[in-house]
């Protein structure tokens, strides 16, 4: 009689050890085929056909496949329309597939996918499961004493901190049952041309990082100058490195440097919860009313790191360079965008969606939105970065400037587009307006 067959579906979770789902299906019995596919409804959209996030995909993939094969086994990849693939996937396997299991992923249109690929499997006799792995707690597992969902992050953090025991940072000993991977050689990996992708010119940060960093964290945090973050959010947001790991670490070294991978949390529970801001709605819908400039000119020189604040200037470039941006410059260009310029939050989310290795929709959401006022726990709306002080403050002696504008002090540099003392006036009443307007 044929062994049953169970499939593990990688997503955002590219690593083969302390994987939660990969582990619940390996411990199944069944022999364990692991899958990825390559969606075009996703990729199509893509404008850069050198996009990074794909590349960094792909090598990560690469180097799964070749540990599954060392171990005799391998890894089937597609490149298509996931339901299409899941079709294909169960009229090739038959009465042999028993079950899938996958790892949740918290944005509407992954909770849309996975809710058509799981009825699919059902109406073909085969179980679907999805399990909590990129994060520590997850949906409605850390409530007020109310019973309701936090919205303010101090809170959140607190219960957070008290409901936290070993068990929720237990690594899953995903290696005790690796001798149940199907033995089998397959295809190679759709390469990046074949899905009409190129390589990508950015660098990838390493897993590779001094513990030092999450000790000083809270002292570094804010000086772009310095290697004072860890610069592992790509790698947290593909899952090449484990959340319970990295948790562990940042318990016993630095409760700042908790606090941030609590902020992971708290974001993907406000999606959970408030799932209006994953479609393109303000927290507090009153923010919605906001008669934005939305200046065409100026948002392309803020694309571009031409505005003439230099510490503007320098966190687009290295942006644009690098898919990678400093936390507190993120913060002083997205102030910047949505309060000098008075461009629409929503513009700023796309442009970092499209450029950030580490996007991901509910902290880039998240953060455009305390930027602007308009979201949970938000900075108010009469606060607004100004970038001389905050230069001042973080960048005193211009290095984090000089690196990307070369040309800071030439006739080469434009001059600002706007006074900041001016536009943070016009920022100000046209909230006052708006808000005025709905109360």
């Amino acid at each position: 009689m044929q062994k049953k067959l169970s499939i593990f579906w990688f997503r955002r979770d590219l690593r083969l050890f302390d994987n939660a789902g990969l582990y619940h299906a390996l411990k199944s019995g069944n022999e364990v085929l692991p899958v990825f596919i390559f969606d075009r409804n996703i990729l199509d959209k893509l404008e850069d056909k050198d996009d990074a996030r794909l590349v960094f995909i792909h090598e990560n993939l690469s180097a799964i496949q070749s540990k599954l094969q060392e171990k005799g086994s391998d890894l089937r990849a597609w490149y298509g329309d996931v339901l299409g693939v899941w079709q294909d996937i169960i009229n090739q396997f038959g009465d042999t597939l028993a079950e899938v299991h996958c790892n949740l992923d918290y944005e509407p249109q992954a909770n849309s996918r996975d809710e058509a690929v799981k009825n699919l499997l059902n109406q073909n006799g085969i179980a679907f499961y999805s399990h909590k792995d990129q994060v520590i707690f997850e949906k409605s597992e850390i409530l007020s004493n109310a019973g309701t969902p936090y919205s303010v992050f101090t809170p959140y953090s607190r219960k957070w901190k008290e409901q936290l025991t070993p068990y929720q940072l237990e690594a899953y000993p995903n290696e005790k049952y690796e001798d149940n991977f199907i033995k089998t050689n397959l295809e190679p990996i759709p390469s990046l041309a074949s899905m009409g992708f190129g390589n990508s010119k950015i660098d990838f940060p390493s897993m590779d990082f001094k513990s030092e960093i999450i000790k000083k964290y809270k002292e570094n945090r804010d000086f772009p100058a310095l290697i004072g973050t860890t610069r592992l959010s790509v790698h947290l947001r593909f899952g090449t490195i484990s959340i319970r790991a990295l948790a562990t670490l940042a318990k016993d070294l630095n409760e700042g440097y908790l606090n941030e991978l609590i902020w992971r949390d708290f974001y993907f529970q406000i999606l959970h919860h408030f799932p209006h801001v994953g479609h393109g709605k303000a927290f507090r819908k009153e923010y919605d009313t906001i008669a934005w400039r939305n200046n065409e000119q100026e948002f392309k020189a803020w694309c571009e790191g031409k505005t003439g604040y230099p510490i503007v200037d320098a966190g687009m470039r290295e942006l644009n360079a690098t898919g990678f941006m400093h936390n507190r410059v993120r913060m002083i260009v997205a102030s910047f965008l949505t309060k000098h310029l008075l461009i629409d939050w929503r513009w700023g989310e796309a442009y970092f969606a499209k450029k950030l290795l580490d996007f991901d929709l509910s902290a880039n959401n998240g953060g455009w939105q305390w930027a602007s006022g308009s979201g949970c726990d938000a900075a108010p709306y009469f606060r607004v970065f100004n970038p001389t002080l905050q230069t001042q403050k973080f960048d005193p002696d211009l290095k984090y400037i000089k690196k990307w504008i070369p040309e800071l002090n030439s006739f080469n540099y434009p001059k600002p587009i706007v006074v900041h003392e001016i536009a943070r006036k016009l920022a100000v009443e046209t909230y006052q307006k708006a808000l005025k307007k709905e109360a």
